[in-house]
């Protein structure tokens, strides 16, 4: 009975450890956190980015919404000014695996298989996006989170997947020390 009542907490696991969104983040060891409360987005520097205007919303709308998760608040006067930079590229994975028939064990070549072999190429996009948090008094970079993954065109899917993205990388804001 116990093993049943063990397998969906497995189960959440096994998802919950599966996510598709490789996350990485890099800040300045030197910096205090705890007094950051505040934010606003660097418009300059979101202006460059070259996306639809729609996906940079979502994205931005993303962002404001883990940060006041985290007790910040959006503010003319902002201790931290947040930037994106985004990046994608065309992936291809290309399986080869053997569909005939083969005769004994080994290596190499063998006059006895029949069928030949199979490849099969599928592209996908991976894309990066990179939240830059800068000390808005200093002007100096003190916080970069990382996201990579696969991207879709799916406007439903879409909207889920920047908020995983961008739930994942902030995730790792305010650093903890190890």
């Amino acid at each position: 009975m116990k093993t049943i009542k063990f397998i969906p907490v497995l189960l959440l696991f096994v998802f919950a450890s599966c996510s598709s969104v490789r996350v990485y983040s890099d800040f300045d060891k030197k910096v205090d956190f705890t007094p950051y409360k505040t934010y606003a987005f660097h418009k300059n520097g979101i202006d460059k980015v070259e996306i639809s205007q729609l996906d940079k919303k979502r994205i931005l709308n993303a962002i404001d919404r883990e940060l006041s998760a985290k007790g910040m608040t959006k503010s003319e006067d902002p201790d931290l000014l947040v930037n994106i930079f985004t990046k994608e590229r065309e992936r291809v994975d290309v399986n080869q695996f053997n569909s005939g028939w083969g005769y004994g064990w080994g290596w190499g070549w063998s006059p006895f298989m029949w069928g030949g072999q199979n490849t099969i190429a599928s592209t996908s996009t991976e894309g990066t996006l990179f939240i830059d948090l800068i000390d808005a008094k200093k002007k100096e970079l003190i916080w970069q989170g990382e996201g990579v993954g696969n991207l879709t065109q799916n406007r439903r899917d879409k909207e889920d997947r920047i908020n995983e993205f961008v739930t994942k990388i902030l995730e790792q804001f305010p650093p903890k020390e190890k």
